[in-house]
């Protein structure tokens, strides 16, 4: 009961928080409510800013009225597969390079300078092997989460406990054991923690890839509203963006908690 008590007021005090922001943003854009202390107009104060109502308008229309669907359903399209794509092929490296030292050492240094590489600047690149269409957005994408993926899997698996494995070899574990029943549970809490970044990297890798060269998506929309000045729909398509990437992240997090019920959660070792 205590807890569903603190959950009730942490939601409460998290809502309140974010109604505060909206009512901070729609007072200090509203002409000759708050002085203007930066613009000498304060009618200039919404064309930078927005207006909050009407940005909440812009979203509700575009819902009601049906045209974000095909734009949002191919940012999604495009952010999913990055997403897996991208963990895969982090989780099966990691992995890989964790077990076998001599690999590692040799790719090292590469590792190293494709993650110190400003992925961002790939996307010409992407369009011209892959298209302006869905294929590029997804490769600039998995660019972005891969990395995150692997570097935490590899240092998972690396960080396994010397006398785990000892006693699993004791008693006769084979390779595909220790990597089933050892160094894939201890690699797993990893994995979910990069999660967590790589859904928001997604997300990164399919809107600026739109913006940069697309007929559709999210991202084209704001580029758009960017190109006539529309600041209120620029303020609209942020805003989805980041309930869905949200969205997305809680799925992560429900998915965590199904696999990885092994893991004390918070206030479990507190009891009375």
């Amino acid at each position: 009961m205590r807890n569903n008590g603190n959950n009730l007021a942490l939601r409460f005090w998290q809502v309140l928080v974010l109604v505060g922001m909206f009512v901070a943003w729609h007072v200090l854009t509203v002409p000759g409510i708050v002085p203007p202390f930066y613009f000498d107009d304060p009618h200039k104060a919404p064309f930078f800013f927005g207006e909050p109502l009407k940005v909440l308008s812009r979203i509700w229309d575009w819902f009601i009225g049906g045209d974000i669907y095909r734009h949002l359903g191919v940012t999604l399209i495009e952010t999913l597969l990055a997403f897996v794509i991208g963990t895969v092929f982090g989780v099966a490296i990691g992995i890989w390079l964790a077990l076998a030292p001599m690999a590692s050492a040799i790719c090292d240094p590469y590792v190293k300078a494709l993650n110190a590489m400003p992925r961002v600047i790939l996307a010409p690149i992407f369009f011209v092997w892959f298209g302006l269409g869905m294929a590029s957005k997804v490769a600039l994408g998995v660019t972005l989460v891969f990395f995150i993926v692997f570097f935490n899997v590899y240092q998972g698996v690396r960080e396994v406990s010397p006398v785990v494995l000892a006693n699993a070899r004791m008693l006769g574990a084979s390779r595909g054991q220790l990597l089933r029943y050892v160094y894939l549970p201890s690699a797993m809490s990893w994995v979910f923690a990069s999660l967590h970044n790589s859904v928001g990297l997604a997300f990164v890798g399919a809107v600026v890839g739109e913006y940069l060269g697309s007929s559709e998506g999210v991202g084209y929309l704001i580029h758009q509203a960017e190109g006539v000045f529309d600041i209120n729909t620029v303020f609209a398509g942020i805003l989805v963006l980041t309930g869905f990437a949200l969205a997305l992240d809680m799925v992560v997090t429900l998915v965590e908690r199904k696999l990885l019920v092994w893991q004390p959660r918070g206030g479990e070792t507190e009891r009375i």
